[in-house]
């Protein structure tokens, strides 16, 4: 008879240790070691047959001899969620999203099983009741007989109900809730996730039923689990922003399907998630008055492009050592862009504090708001307002060179589409312009001193 064994696993990040240690080598996580059961001696069956079919071996074929095969994707209502999976739902797919808690992860996915409404979708809670489920539901106003919920943690009983209903899209929320028998360890285990998570894919690969996975994420804001779990799944989302904002963003880090350069991006309301179809005219604020110290920055957030507004405060220090305070933007690349404006634009920075903010709750690392953010100080700094009408697209080098930025054509007719007037834009990018092709006025400059004399002028 088999002996069971044990080990250790990293619940943090799934590394594992034949004993436990205080510290992860992997994650430096500390008293993050828990023993689990990794063999016993049960049978090597699955929860999830589909009977005979799966006791033949495959057969090795020349890839001459593969048909290659277009899958009818399921449209879903929601363009921004079509979108961003490449298309639609592919029917065997695996995806798993992950994000903040309260972030409206279960609320997108409901809002996206009523709106399948052709579609038998199985909708199973291992965290709610069907009565928290349905008062979410009258919330958004939306009801659809052929979403039917389940509140049930014991894989076995799901893959039982889910051969009594034969669903269209089966939906698990989330991953870290279910619990397989095979496996001796408590729910959220790294040995249930990944037993769990391989059951699914089978039952994914087999039935040709999509099945969406939520997950939990880490303080770090990684997906909780074994990285071996992103590697199992077909497509990875990342539900982002900050929850005390109403702006979210579905990113894409991995799709078998699809583009992984694809978002999202959604408003969050008291009846769902709504679809923000273009986002930049939500990100400019509209203002009554112009104000020092507002630019607006043309950045590209996966394949779409976005103007967003860069507000900056400057201010004397108070204190001995000044401030440098970011909110949406990498506090490094502020302390670079400053150091550049001291020793490139002449500016006596080193006794002022400096407050940035990306508007709309948005994290950008587009280096292309180099130069609007540059300006917006600069503007602060010297009380000077900088005209509505004029948008900026540069990286900032150490040298105080704005050098060339990709995708500028997508970024110079977001711009003339919003109605902007002048756009400032690095000369190296005029190889890739076509001469006389925007009706915007496209000014390309070479380095910052070269900026700020034309807005002066």
């Amino acid at each position: 008879m088999a002996k069971t064994k044990t080990a250790f696993f990293c619940q943090n990040c799934g590394a594992q240790s034949p004993k436990w240690i205080g510290k992860c080598p992997s994650c430096n996580e500390w008293n993050s070691y828990v023993e689990e059961v990794v063999s016993q001696p049960t049978s090597n069956t699955k929860i999830w047959t589909e009977g005979e079919k799966n006791t033949r071996p495959n057969q090795a074929l020349s890839i001459q001899e593969i048909k290659a095969e277009d899958s009818v994707r399921y449209k879903t209502p929601d363009a921004e969620f079509n979108r961003v999976l490449g298309g639609g739902i592919v029917p065997g797919s695996l995806v798993l999203i992950g994000g903040e808690p309260g972030i409206g992860k279960s609320t997108l996915f409901l809002q996206v099983a009523l709106g399948l409404t052709d579609k038998k979708i199985l909708y199973v809670s291992g965290e709610e009741s069907p009565q928290q489920i349905k008062m979410r539901a009258d919330r958004m106003q939306a009801q659809s007989a052929n979403c039917l919920l389940l509140s049930e943690t014991s894989l076995t009983n799901i893959f039982q109900q889910i051969k009594q209903i034969n669903p269209d899209v089966l939906i698990i929320d989330s991953i870290q809730t279910l619990f397989s028998a095979k496996v001796d360890s408590s729910a959220g285990s790294v040995s249930q996730v990944r037993e769990c998570t391989a059951e699914l894919l089978q039952f994914a690969k087999t039935s040709n039923v999509p099945v969406f996975l939520i997950g939990h994420i880490t303080k770090e804001g990684t997906i909780a689990g074994p990285k071996v779990l992103e590697h199992m799944v077909d497509t990875v989302l990342q539900f982002e922003g900050d929850r005390h904002l109403s702006y979210r963003i579905l990113r894409t880090i991995k799709n078998r399907f699809g583009s992984t350069s694809e978002l999202g991006i959604y408003e969050m309301s008291g009846s769902g998630m709504r679809q923000v179809s273009n986002p930049s005219e939500i990100l400019i604020a509209h203002k009554d008055s112009e104000l020092s110290g507002v630019t607006i920055g043309a950045s590209i957030e996966g394949n779409r492009p976005l103007l967003i507004e860069t507000q900056a405060l400057v201010s004397a220090s108070a204190y001995g050592t000044p401030q440098r305070s970011t909110t949406g933007y990498d506090s490094k690349r502020l302390n670079m862009l400053l150091a550049v404006l001291e020793k490139r634009g002449g500016l006596r920075l080193g006794n002022q504090d400096v407050f940035l903010n990306i508007a709309g709750g948005l994290k950008i690392d587009d280096p292309a708001l180099d130069l609007s953010i540059a300006v917006s100080i600069v503007s602060s700094y010297e009380e000077k307002v900088v005209s509505s009408d004029i948008c900026f697209a540069g990286e900032i080098g150490l040298g105080g060179e704005v050098r060339a930025v990709n995708r500028i054509e997508s970024r110079i007719s977001e711009a003339e589409k919003l109605g902007f007037k002048k756009i400032f834009v690095s000369k190296n990018n005029s190889k890739t312009l076509a001469a006389g092709h925007f009706k915007i006025d496209v000014v390309l400059v070479q380095n910052i001193a070269e900026v700020f004399k034309k807005l002066s002028n």
